[in-house]
């Protein structure tokens, strides 16, 4: 049991997640530090925890696995999915902790989150700097709590060429209208909100000041403004993006990662901006893999951010963390949406991104009745007359998206985020563990054989992906040898106790199982391409330390006296 108690019907604000990865230090200080890896615009503290049991070695010396959260402003259920992870290390399965090493960032983007949860919520992208202009735009709506409800809902407007009918099959709900058909009332939909120099006729929407998107500043395939919105003026130009940057970089030992969104209710794997088939064939069939078992775990279908997830089917996504993490990393990482409205109100046969330009009214009938009976009528507000100040008589309600679509709803997110925790730490259980598999020595004439044979028991290799080992983006396994009881010195030549072999040397990537096929009829083979064997021959009569390393499968040590 934890000393700490982390609210799952709730979200949380930026200084009670601070005060809560605090607790955690103090209440298992075997397991968690937290350190600030950098500051947000704001100048908050961007915190990440380590998590491991430092018992059995350093955090650095294990195979690591990062999850971060709160990359976009309003997406604060992600900040609860990356907080359960830890919370479920240390309470439920502290055994993972002996041979792993976790970092956690459950707020990445500290200042757009704190905006979302005022009332009424300041909603914007990513954070709060100005981008690309500093001004605001003269004209046009400023999303506003006009009612002074603490929502911003929607106004609708009668106008004989709007595109919004009521439903005659639920009056609640306005329909599109169909092509060609006469209405006698129709409607326009805006945000709630006041207009800026209105001229009576022209109704448009004010640029929202803050168009900075942090999962587009990332150092793959980054393009600038005029080719991806948002994206910044330059590769990991923002504060908070610099900072996972740097973390990672700085952690050779991460083999696998998940960055915590919302809403869609799947599990979106690269590339974004390539077909598969420009991929490395292992690495896609790893990631159907390891995407099989996540539907499995946690009911989110595993998708491929190009062929499934595109806004447009005529443009890419670029400069995306789990692009960046996968070809310039070379490890497999993932984008989880949580959340789906549509699946929780029964609809399945539904297309992620499309549902939105065009879907059945079907649809918002069925969303309507799981608001009704399972949130008790929270997801969607009756309309209701408002008299405002420059369009006259109008409506305000419709759906309450911060509510029912953004995030799950408070008392639905322990059930929904609790499967993607079991699901990134049996994630991280995949990943490459280098491990002891034998010591010989034996009296070699004047000298002793030391053979020093270690394995990887994971089962993805220690390179990781075929992306990693093409790029060269980690070494093979490193073998050293060192005499516990003759000074080092600095080597002009091969030191007297050293009678063969080299004091450090390179050795292959190791092999796991990820790719052993299903069936061998009699041709396969199990080679040991899991093993490798270094070896010194040493004088007698010393104590030797000797220690094989992997960046990405942790280390080996032992002594040993001849």
């Amino acid at each position: 049991m934890s000393a700490v108690t982390v609210p799952y019907d709730r979200y949380l604000k930026y200084q009670e997640v601070t005060d809560l990865l605090h607790q955690f230090v103090a209440a298992h200080p075997h397991y968690v530090t937290v350190e600030s890896i950098g500051k947000s615009h704001e100048g908050r503290d961007i915190w990440c925890a380590t998590v491991t049991d430092r018992r059995t070695g350093a955090p650095e010396d294990k195979p690591g696995f990062w999850c971060d959260g709160n990359i976009h402003a309003s997406e604060v259920s992600a900040c609860s999915a990356v907080l359960r992870i830890l919370d479920q290390l240390v309470t439920q399965e502290p055994d993972v902790l002996r041979e792993r090493t976790f970092y956690l960032v459950p707020r990445l983007g500290p200042d757009g989150a704190e905006w979302a949860l005022e009332t009424p919520p300041r909603i914007v992208r990513s954070g709060p700097r100005p981008y690309p202009y500093d001004e605001a735009e003269y004209e046009g709506l400023e999303r506003k709590d006009l009612d002074g409800d603490g929502r911003i809902l929607s106004m609708r407007i009668p106008d004989p060429s709007g595109p919004w009918v009521v439903s005659e099959e639920e009056p609640r709900l306005l329909r599109k209208r169909r092509p060609g058909e006469k209405a006698e009332r129709a409607y326009r939909v805006l945000p709630e909100g006041i207009l800026h120099e209105y001229d009576g006729q022209t109704l448009k929407v004010r640029r929202i000041p803050q168009g900075l998107d942090f999962n587009r500043n990332f150092p793959n395939a980054w393009r600038q403004e005029a080719e991806q919105h948002g994206a910044g003026p330059y590769p990991a130009s923002e504060p908070e993006i610099r900072a996972a940057v740097d973390f990672i970089v700085n952690h050779p030992n991460i083999c696998g990662a998940i960055t915590f969104h919302t809403f869609s209710g799947v599990l979106l794997r690269p590339p974004s901006r390539m077909p598969d088939d420009d991929i490395p064939s292992e690495d896609l069939w790893t990631f159907k893999a390891l995407g099989e078992v996540g539907h499995e775990m946690t009911g989110y279908p595993a998708i491929s951010n190009f062929h499934e997830f595109k806004y447009h089917p005529k443009e890419v996504i670029t400069g995306v963390f789990d692009d960046w993490m996968f070809h310039s990393m070379g490890v497999h990482a993932w984008t989880v949406e949580i959340w789906s409205p549509q699946r929780q109100a029964g609809i399945t046969d539904y297309k992620y991104i499309d549902w939105f330009r065009d879907h059945p009214h079907s649809h918002d009938i069925q969303l309507l009745k799981w608001s009704d009976e399972k949130l008790e009528g929270k997801g969607y507000v009756d309309w209701r007359p408002f008299d405002h100040p420059q369009l006259g008589t109008v409506e305000i309600g419709g759906w309450d998206g911060a509510y029912a679509f953004r995030n799950p709803p408070p008392p639905l997110l322990e059930a929904e985020i609790a499967p993607l925790a079991d699901w990134a730490i049996w994630h991280a259980g995949t990943g490459p563990r280098l491990e002891l598999r034998d010591l010989q020595q034996e009296r070699v004439g004047d000298s002793v054989r030391l053979r020093l044979t270690v394995q990887n028991s994971g089962w993805l290799p220690t390179h990781v992906t075929k992306t990693a080992l093409k790029n060269k983006i980690c070494r093979g396994v490193i073998g050293e040898i060192s005499c516990a009881d003759v000074p080092e010195q600095e080597p002009l030549q091969k030191p007297a106790w050293l009678h063969s072999g080299q004091r450090r040397v390179q050795g292959p990537q190791l092999e796991g199982w990820c790719d052993t096929p299903s069936s061998g009829f009699g041709w396969h083979a199990d080679v040991t391409d899991d093993r490798h064997t270094f070896e010194w021959l040493v004088a007698p009569g010393h104590t030797y330390q000797l220690v094989a390393r992997h960046d990405r499968a942790g280390v080996v040590r032992l002594e040993v006296t001849t």
